[in-house]
């Protein structure tokens, strides 16, 4: 683990900030050119960058740390080439990121925060709170150290870890533009989706910001009643208020929505549920996602029974709505988001 220091971490500057650096300690500018190019590869010192002039190394390394995360734990899937990772950053705070392979190419669920203060009553990732929010050069840094530990090219980003991306969206915008700078990873802003549990605020600025950004929004109730019962988010933002806010998104975008629904026995997933979701979304730019639920250790909430998954998704495909059912990987590590964290200890919370 990175011992904490008083120096920058170098994965939060944006190239032009790199720039004004490189300047500030003396050299040229265009060097900052291949310090990106190096960091964007993954160099975690400053000596192996062997284009860049040894006093400018040995400046940066002055001046500057490298913060990518630790792999403190990983888990391999067997069975369809998932991995899932433990990361902790210098100062003890852990998240989680998966690496998952699909037909169209290799995605990375990365965290944006270390903890949640969302409190999500079926979610791990809030259990424990929210620790502290993460930088966008160590969210970077998550991505950089997948593609390293699996040796794979990464060619979708979804911030849909722990955290609630749109509470440190300052951060998670830093990102997004880091990892599509041409000079750096160069990931098209397509291939990436950013999750909201509905802060209904940041949705529009959101649109205005990264138009060409995919939104994904975790719904998982048709109604209001359903919502607040499960996602005190609901007692700030309203559902009506929410579905609000996503038809501008979408009227300002000209883009679709994915609504995440994680079936819960018992609590969504009747075939009323169904109905009344498929009423809300009729006639405009959506696509729902079911999730069969992840059950949580200490948490009360059961997954609905796969004949109520297929039931409900063939009720929303009658009505004219677009759904899949999320493929079920990694089914032999820990799957939900969180537990990897709670069961080998929180960061800052050892």
């Amino acid at each position: 683990m990175t011992e904490i220091t008083n120096k920058k971490n170098i994965l939060d500057l944006s190239l032009e900030e790199l720039e004004n650096l490189v300047q500030e300690l003396g050299d040229k500018k265009f060097r900052a050119v291949q310090v990106f190019g190096w960091l964007a590869k993954g160099t975690e010192d400053f000596d192996a960058m062997n284009n860049v002039p040894a006093g400018l190394r040995k400046s940066l390394a002055e001046n500057c740390y490298i913060g990518m995360p630790e792999a403190v734990l990983s888990q391999h899937s067997s069975s369809d080439g998932t991995v899932k990772c433990l990361y902790e950053f210098a100062d003890g705070a852990r998240v989680e990121a998966v690496f998952m392979k699909y037909s169209y190419g290799n995605s990375i669920c990365i965290s944006s925060q270390a903890g949640c203060r969302m409190g999500c009553k079926f979610c791990a990732s809030t259990m424990d709170g929210l620790h502290r929010s993460l930088t966008r050069g160590e969210m970077l840094g998550e991505v950089l150290r997948m593609k390293k530990l699996t040796g794979e090219n990464i060619n979708h980003v979804v911030i849909m870890g722990m955290g609630e991306p749109f509470d440190n969206y300052q951060e998670v915008s830093g990102f997004i533009r880091l990892i599509n700078s041409p000079k750096g990873v160069n990931l098209s802003m397509r291939n990436i989706t950013v999750s909201t549990c509905g802060i209904v605020p940041v949705i529009g600025q959101f649109a205005h910001d990264f138009p060409q950004v995919n939104l994904a929004v975790s719904l998982h109730a048709p109604n209001d009643d359903i919502r607040r019962r499960t996602m005190p988010v609901a007692n700030a933002y309203g559902y009506d208020e929410l579905m609000q806010a996503c038809k501008e998104y979408t009227r300002i975008t000209h883009r679709r929505i994915t609504f995440e629904y994680a079936l819960i026995r018992g609590v969504n997933d009747s075939k009323e549920n169904a109905d009344e979701l498929a009423s809300n979304l009729k006639g405009w730019l959506t696509h729902v996602n079911l999730i069969p639920l992840n059950e949580v250790k200490g948490r009360d909430f059961r997954t609905s029974e796969g004949k109520n998954v297929l039931e409900f998704k063939n009720r929303l495909e009658s009505k004219g709505i677009a759904v899949t059912v999320r493929r079920t990987l990694g089914s032999d590590i820990d799957a939900a988001c969180g537990q990897l964290r709670a069961s080998n200890g929180n960061g800052g919370h050892r």
